[in-house]
């Protein structure tokens, strides 16, 4: 497994994934980038994460990146399965962005321990997109690439 390219996948993804965050809930409320790192660890951590200082932080954003590299391993996984994903990389990352964001809202994020926030039409909104365009399609297209690279 070309591990180097998923990892870099990863990066990208959860780079992206980040900065929508950080802008997003930075215009919004006004949310300062820690305490959205500090909100990542809280799925470890409960709401203690938020008394917590830089090394909490860092456990976040760590916690993060994880999180982002079993993404693209699973869609690396998934694309061994359905080779067609890989011909159809925006059409196959826009359906398992928005498969990443039920799993990620509906399963994992309820049975961590910061537990799901109400429902609110903007941060779904920007869920949706960000799952379906910034994570899902370049998942693919490194899936794709990782594909590639193995057959050589």
């Amino acid at each position: 497994m070309p591990l180097r390219t998923l990892v870099t996948g990863a990066l990208v993804v959860g780079t992206l994934d980040l900065l929508d965050a950080i802008v997003f809930f930075g215009v919004r409320s006004g949310t300062p980038p820690v305490r959205i790192f500090q909100s990542i660890a809280a799925g470890l951590l409960g709401r203690s994460a938020f008394a917590g200082g830089p090394f909490v932080s860092l456990l976040g954003v760590c916690l993060h990146f994880l999180i982002a590299f079993l993404i693209v391993l699973t869609c690396y996984a998934l694309t061994r399965w359905f080779p067609f994903m890989t011909s159809h990389i925006v059409a196959s990352g826009v359906l398992f962005g928005l498969g990443a964001y039920v799993v990620m809202n509906y399963v994992v994020i309820p049975l961590s321990a910061a537990g799901r926030g109400p429902f609110v039409l903007p941060v779904f909104l920007n869920g949706i997109a960000i799952h379906a365009f910034g994570i899902g399609i370049p998942a693919v297209w490194f899936a794709a690439r990782a594909g590639a690279t193995s057959r050589l």
